[in-house]
């Protein structure tokens, strides 16, 4: 099981390859010294566009950069998450260092309260000034960095939106901290924690504990999502920790899938293209950016439409579809498929016809579109 994992992870990191990966070197005065990073940018990223993208700090870069940067740009290629920019910290010979903490209060101190600083007054301002980040920032910590990672929850308005913390090793009094600042945030924020069967047992008892008290919280802004893994160790829950956290933290944004079909859409109180544009309008509000409409999601609310025999919704999804993607087969097809609904099978045809001049899509091709004009000319042969 545990080679398992390991394949999971070089595959991960080999599937990383196509992303663009970039070397910084922060001067900071913070530190008085200099920080290498590693950052990742996005297939096909832009630097001119208008689109911004997710931030994703990751602490202990040094080891744990490959396995969230893997995860990303393979979610992200299948539109399951957005595509983010991934920063990682070099900490191997700092990290000590870096998440010191007075055992008086708990809280960092010298080195790092100073490491505190150097991320919010250096690394993400450079970040911002270089890159095309978006507000809505992830953190991501184990061990040492998944408690430290919690401190910038303390702040009156947190750097961060979403925290994954892979086995942390608490500090003291950390649990009671953390209950208290999460049952009173006023931010959306998602907060994943992970533990294992294996997992050292000095920390897995704190986990727990922490757990415990987590799911208690009766908070409508904060999303809450613990994982205790069977047959993992502190090392190999990483691997299965990573992409459950980033399904919890971009679970709206995913496309629509079956039992999203099923039990949301078909059931919505307003017309299926009201559901769309809830749905794209919530992602923008809950994560800071503006989702690209996907064909997935065209061809979920397309098949409602139908469904429910609301030609309305599918003329307005068709108007809409047009309009995003007006040199792609996407814009004749449901146009067509309008057309179609109406009676009007005059207008499908021409709209078929058509569609053969334009760029075909993921689903819809040369072969498709004939198939629908043979389909029109026969009925209108009858």
């Amino acid at each position: 099981m545990k080679n398992f994992y390991r394949l999971v992870i070089l595959f991960l990191i080999t599937c990383n390859t196509q992303a663009q990966a970039i070397y910084e070197t922060i001067d900071s005065y913070k530190l008085d010294d200099k920080r290498e990073l590693k950052i990742q940018l996005p297939r096909n990223y832009d630097p001119e566009a208008d689109r911004t993208y997710p931030l994703v700090i990751v602490l202990d870069g040094d080891y744990l950069f490959e396995p969230v940067a893997g995860n990303i740009d393979y979610q992200a290629y299948w539109e399951d998450i957005p595509d983010c920019i991934v920063v990682g910290v070099k900490q191997a010979t700092s990290r000590t260092d870096d998440f010191f903490y007075a055992e008086e209060t708990n809280l960092p101190i010298n080195e790092g309260a100073d490491f505190y600083e150097f991320m919010g007054a250096e690394l993400i301002p450079f970040i911002e000034e270089n890159y095309k980040a978006s507000p809505f920032r992830v953190i991501v910590g184990h061990d040492m960095s998944a408690n430290y990672i919690n401190y910038y929850l303390f702040k009156d308005e947190p750097m961060f939106r979403a925290y994954i913390s892979l086995s942390p090793d608490l500090a003291p009094q950390m649990v009671e901290r953390l209950q208290q600042r999460l049952s009173i945030l006023e931010q959306e924020t998602f907060y994943y924690m992970a533990t294992a069967d294996a997992d050292l047992k000095v920390l897995r008892n704190s986990i727990i504990e922490c757990d415990a008290k987590l799911k208690s919280i009766e908070n409508g802004k904060l999303h809450y999502k613990f994982d205790n893994f069977e047959d993992a160790n502190h090392y190999s829950l990483v691997g299965r920790g990573i992409p459950k956290a980033l399904n919890e933290i971009f679970a709206l944004y995913k496309p629509i899938n079956g039992k999203e079909y099923n039990e949301e859409v078909l059931t919505y109180e307003g017309s299926p293209y009201d559901y769309l544009m809830k749905k794209y309008e919530d992602i923008e509000y809950f994560y800071g950016f503006e989702k690209k409409l996907i064909e997935n999601d065209i061809r979920a609310i397309a098949a409602a439409c139908k469904k429910r025999d609301d030609l309305e919704s599918l003329e307005k999804l068709a108007r809409l579809v047009k309009k995003e993607f007006p040199k792609s087969m996407l814009s004749a097809y449901y146009m067509g498929m309008f057309h179609e609904k109406e009676g009007n099978l005059r207008k499908a045809l021409l709209r078929y016809k058509a569609g053969l001049l334009l760029e075909p899509s993921q689903y819809i091709d040369k072969e498709m579109m004939l198939e629908k004009m043979y389909d029109i000319q026969d009925a209108m042969k009858d």
